[in-house]
């Protein structure tokens, strides 16, 4: 009978053991769900303080009355400002716009942000509009045109098919007038000219074969190796790469591969080159959420991880670099940055600087407008809340392990493209 009772007793504990253990596991699971869904809200609500200024402006057709400008010489940038602030920001926010799979309350969010930002599209390029903007006078206006353009190609099913045909039209002809600026040739802005055209090929528009394959194939010539191009023929530390050369390829590869197969390839060594970049993207990201400020056009923050971003986006990370670590690094860059203080002023607008106001770093092309290229940062969120960007347990990036003495780790090596 003893044994008996000890038998039943051993039995008991491992049974109460096991569910205990069950229970934390679950417990442990439900904990870290929450966490990442707290990554997602976090993002969702940083990219609402960036937009809803401009967007609510733009939208009430006030931008030009109530957005301040800050720059070096206000007078000499006011003409182009309104144009960056929009373009850039729908750039970032385009993917999500056009996300599925949300729940409820993010959906009520995204239908109310897309009514913005469709209204604001009518607003910005409607010449009887107090805020249409300048799309041809300048060189400028080029590269927020074409910003403009990445943004409706990223979310083409919402900002561009359900439009009304009047809006389209004005569209396209805000488009066709950048033209007047003369095809650059002798660096990054190459990829400003191909990105309009490509956005025109999508519309149904005939194209500039010069602004168009020709301006690719003189980007495509400057590639340096290791996946990174030159800002023309020479390289230049900054993040160029990230802000211009890499994303704009992508997406106006994407269309020249469906105009013409020839450039089948061409994408997919560019996508290999970006691939790689990302990853090295990902390892600059040291552990506490900093990464260096480097070369010109530091005020536009995170938006110097738009590559990084944009690769998650295509579901194309390296097989070394886990969604996971991604969503953690930059998560911690975007926390530490958005929230700096000076990053907004009272008004809720963004202030230039790199970590919080630091009117100093402001080159002088430089306005409050060209600020909200930060938000390229945030295309991640077009993936839905069930992608493992999303979902997958939160893990250490790449500079974390190192820096703990991880002896899992092995080593980085280029990849073995020189042409």
């Amino acid at each position: 009978m003893q044994r008996r009772r000890e038998f039943l007793k051993t039995i008991l504990i491992g049974v109460a053991s096991s569910v205990s253990s069950r229970a934390t596991l679950l417990a442990q699971r439900s904990a870290a769900i929450a966490a990442n869904a707290d990554d997602r809200r976090y993002w969702l609500a940083v990219a609402q303080r960036i937009a809803l200024p401009v967007l609510v402006s733009l939208s009430r057709r006030e931008l030009k009355k109530t957005m301040p400008v800050e720059a070096k010489n206000p007078a000499d940038r006011v003409k182009y400002t309104h144009l960056e602030a929009f373009g850039r920001l729908l750039a970032g926010i385009a993917p999500w716009l056009a996300a599925r799979g949300l729940d409820r309350s993010e959906i009520t969010m995204q239908k109310n942000f897309l009514n913005l930002a469709q209204a604001s599209l009518d607003a910005a390029t409607d010449p009887r509009s107090p805020d249409f903007m300048n799309f041809h006078d300048g060189s400028q206006p080029l590269v927020d045109t074409a910003f403009l353009a990445q943004g409706i190609l990223r979310a083409r099913s919402v900002l561009w098919e359900p439009l009304d045909v009047r809006i389209r039209r004005q569209v396209i002809e805000a488009m066709k007038s950048s033209r007047a600026i003369a095809t650059p040739t002798g660096n990054n802005w190459v990829m400003f000219s191909a990105m309009v055209e490509a956005m025109l090929h999508t519309m149904g528009e005939r194209t500039i074969e010069d602004r168009f394959e020709g301006c690719v194939r003189r980007m495509l010539g400057w590639y340096k190796g290791d996946g990174v191009y030159g800002d023309g023929e020479f390289f230049r530390f900054d993040y160029y790469n990230s802000f211009v050369i890499h994303p704009m390829l992508l997406d106006v590869l994407s269309v020249l591969k469906e105009k013409d197969s020839h450039f089948e390839l061409v994408y997919a060594t560019e996508l290999e080159r970006a691939r790689r970049y990302a990853e090295i993207q990902e390892r600059l990201i040291a552990p506490d959420g900093t990464f260096p400020s480097l070369g010109r056009s530091t005020t536009y923050r995170f938006a110097a991880l738009q590559t990084l971003a944009q690769v998650v986006l295509l579901g194309q990370l390296p097989e070394s670099v886990k969604p996971a670590q991604v969503r953690g690094a930059m998560t911690a860059v975007i926390r530490r940055i958005s929230e700096a203080p000076g990053t907004f002023d009272d008004g809720g607008w963004l202030r230039i600087g790199f970590y919080g106001h630091q009117p100093s770093l402001a080159e002088v092309y430089i306005s409050t407008g060209s600020l909200y290229l930060c938000a390229v940062a945030l295309l991640p969120l077009g993936l839905g809340p069930s992608d493992p960007f999303w979902t997958a347990a939160a893990t250490r990036w790449t500079s974390q392990r190192i820096w703990s003495g991880d002896t899992s780790l092995v080593p980085d090596h280029a990849i073995p493209d020189a042409g």
